[in-house]
């Protein structure tokens, strides 16, 4: 009865034109068509044929149900031709853009190189693990595509010039060039000489000498011509200089693009161990994993990533019960300790100098064998030195009682100081014997050492070279001939102090720290052995495939892992590190060194920089006018001024942001804690009131809290 009461009430107001809140909207909507249907012809002049901007709004108007004259409908028709829906057609690319986008990526991903192998690495040894292959990835990725850079710009017009046979010419010599009586430095002979046994073949292979030293491998291969044809020029010193130099350039933007992905998953997940928990547990599992295989790989990843949690935060609590003398005395220790480390690094670098000194300066004896071992005596120094004092400075971080993730950290920073240092030492001692540092007489001539080095350009990346290979070939050799035979023997006997060795750990540190030092090798050789970058893509190539299989045939889990997501912004921080070091190199080599008279493309010129100024002269008078402009203070001044305001500009966002998020941060905190409160009085209050346990927490709330 009350409902048929106000049903009727309700039409009874809306006969009178009002609606009552209980009133449908359909109603409402059907006594609007039928108003509107005693109001004279009425047409939406902004209405298309092609619909709404969102596309789900109401059909558009027929021009031939409105009752008006054929003259207004044929306008009305004009009217709606002439009208281009700007903004939905916008809103249709916009759409198709996006919709683009996601199918690329996800193309993407399934083509991404050993996607499958990584993930499945990730799920049996963890994230630390799988971020060291990660970061291999990237790395023959960015040497292959280094590789097809210079092979584009210097590599292939060298091969189509020398086949072709295309006319060239050398270039002009810059102003104040003077070769008089410098004939001898022009003599340059590589003597590749005939091969008459194979082994002479393999040794020079090895060494980059005899065959390999006049190839397009070195430096000293590469002509300084200018290649004309079909009134087209093509300056192949300049090619190979701003190739060189854009490579650095390329390395150093993908390399900050990636720090910059890995940084905004590390500020993402946060820094504290319980909130990095709370993700693994609530929204750390891939609803989208088949079958059981995957199932199980995603546990044992989030298990050990929870295994680096709780141990971090046994540490803290532990460091924060000790007492003041305790802390005293660990803090001493750790002093000594480092005291310790420092003198076992100099050591190192002081035998590197002397083998180095020792290979330069001893005069072959024509026996392969022999010489082979004298070129190679500064890596083998190198590498020894990278493997004995790694492995005393890790026994001594076992006294100093850091967390796992501290530990790692110490361990990267001092090996990457003497890995990189080592490198920086066999450079400046090669330098030093280049520029007759010891014996100025001796460089009179031509400048450099000539009686020593013939084209020393060529004798640096011979060096780079050697040590690439012989990194490489110690790689495989420790797989080979000790993590191999040491899973048989730990598999084959049953002694217990073998047992309690175990089989090999895979010990991230010292494996990403070999990467970095192989890409400093050959950033650092680059300018010197252009093929370097193809050499080290094979070389990654190969040893990913190796330490995959020696990971699961011959490892076994590390026993302190690592979060994988603060050691990666390390990895690419260490890498960066190298970079500058071969920035370095590269740029003392153009500045100051002056380059070889008998081979190279810069071999008349003062400096390798000092060809692009003089590449100047041949433009017209408009652009030499820009490029001194650009290159003035008119220029450099203010561009510096907008770099320090949009840098300021960009830091102020980047803070508000940090605000937000630890404002954000410590609401979530909040609301947890008042949920706990509640969880708290509805227990109280069931318990006052009588209610059983199973009918008062049906779902367990008094055992898990809140979320």
């Amino acid at each position: 009865m009350e409902l048929t009461g106000l049903n009727r009430t309700d039409t009874a107001t809306a006969g009178q034109g009002y609606y009552s809140a209980g009133q449908s909207l359909r109603l409402r909507r059907l006594s609007s068509r039928v108003s509107n249907q005693n109001a004279p012809p009425h047409f939406d002049w902004g209405s298309s044929p092609e619909g709404g901007e969102d596309g789900d709004e109401e059909e558009p108007q027929n021009v031939r149900e409105l009752p008006m004259p054929f003259g207004l409908r044929k306008a009305v028709r004009q009217v709606q031709q002439m009208r281009i829906p700007v903004a939905s057609r916008r809103m249709r690319q916009s759409r198709a853009l996006k919709r683009f986008s996601a199918e690329a990526k996800s193309a993407l991903a399934l083509v991404t190189l050993w996607r499958k192998a990584i993930q499945q690495i990730g799920g049996h040894f963890g994230g630390g693990v799988q971020s060291y292959f990660v970061f291999l990835r990237f790395l023959v990725v960015l040497n292959f595509l280094s590789f097809l850079l210079i092979a584009g710009f210097v590599l292939i017009p060298g091969i189509v010039f020398h086949s072709l046979d295309i006319n060239s010419s050398v270039p002009e010599l810059p102003s104040g060039t003077n070769i008089t009586g410098k004939g001898e430095c022009m003599v340059y002979d590589p003597n590749p000489g005939a091969l008459t046994v194979f082994y002479t073949y393999f040794l020079d292979l090895l060494s980059g000498t005899g065959f390999m030293e006049y190839s397009y491998m070195f430096y000293g291969y590469y002509n300084n011509t200018l290649v004309v044809a079909n009134g087209s020029s093509y300056n192949i010193p300049l090619a190979y200089m701003l190739t060189v130099s854009f490579y650095f350039i390329f390395c150093l933007i993908c390399i900050i693009v990636r720090m910059g992905g890995v940084a905004r998953v590390a500020v993402t997940t946060g820094g504290g161990a319980a909130r990095s928990y709370s993700m693994m547990v609530f929204t750390g599992w891939d609803y989208g994993l088949q079958g059981d295989h995957a199932t199980k790989l995603k546990k044992n990843n989030i298990r050990y990533q929870l295994q680096v949690d709780l141990e971090e935060e046994r540490i803290k609590l532990k460091a924060q019960s000790q007492t003041l003398l305790q802390t005293v005395g660990l803090y001493t220790l750790r002093a000594f300790l480092n005291l310790v480390v420092i003198g076992l690094i100099i050591g190192a670098f002081f035998g590197i100098t002397m083998a180095t000194r020792y290979s330069q300066e001893t005069v072959k004896t024509q026996n392969g064998i022999l010489d082979l071992l004298l070129e190679y005596l500064p890596s083998i120094v190198i590498t020894a030195s990278n493997f004995v004092v790694p492995f005393l400075c890790d026994q001594i971080a076992l006294l100093e009682k850091h967390s796992p993730s501290t530990t790692i950290i110490l361990a990267l920073l001092r090996a990457v100081f003497l890995r990189l240092v080592s490198l920086g030492v066999l450079l400046a001692t090669l330098w030093l014997n280049i520029t007759c540092n010891s014996k100025p007489d001796e460089c009179i001539p031509c400048g450099y050492n000539y009686g020593q080095y013939q084209c020393w350009e060529t004798r640096v990346g011979q060096e780079m070279y050697r040590l690439a290979l012989f990194d490489f070939l110690t790689t495989i050799a420790v797989l080979i001939l000790v993590e191999f035979p040491r899973r048989m023997v730990v598999d084959n006997c049953s002694w217990k102090l073998i047992k309690w060795v175990g089989r090999q750990e895979f010990l991230v540190p010292p494996n990403v720290l070999g990467l970095v030092y192989a890409q400093t090798v050959v950033w650092t050789g680059t300018l010197f052995c252009p093929l370097l970058p193809l050499v080290n893509t094979i070389k990654l190539i190969i040893i990913f495939y190796c330490k995959k299989t020696t990971l699961f045939q011959n490892c076994c889990p590390a026993v302190k892992t690592f979060r994988s997501t603060s050691s990666n912004i390390v990895f690419f921080l260490v890498l960066m590190f190298g970079w500058i070091l071969a920035t370095t190199v590269l740029i003392y080599s153009m500045a100051e060194l002056h380059p070889s008279y008998g081979c190279g493309p810069f071999r008349f010129s003062s400096t390798m920089w000092s060809t692009i100024p003089n590449s100047f002269q041949g433009l017209s008078n408009t652009t030499k006018e820009f490029l001194h402009y650009v290159g003035s203070q008119a220029f450099s001044i203010p561009l510096f001024i907008f770099s320090c305001v949009l840098l300021c500009y960009v830091a102020a966002v980047a803070s508000v942001y940090g605000k937000s998020v630890a404002l954000l941060r410590t609401q979530l905190q909040l609301e947890g804690r008042d949920k706990q409160f509640l969880v708290r009085q509805i227990e109280e209050l069931t318990q006052k009131l009588g209610i059983p346990k199973h009918d008062r927490d049906p779902m367990g709330l008094s055992h898990g809290g809140a979320p």
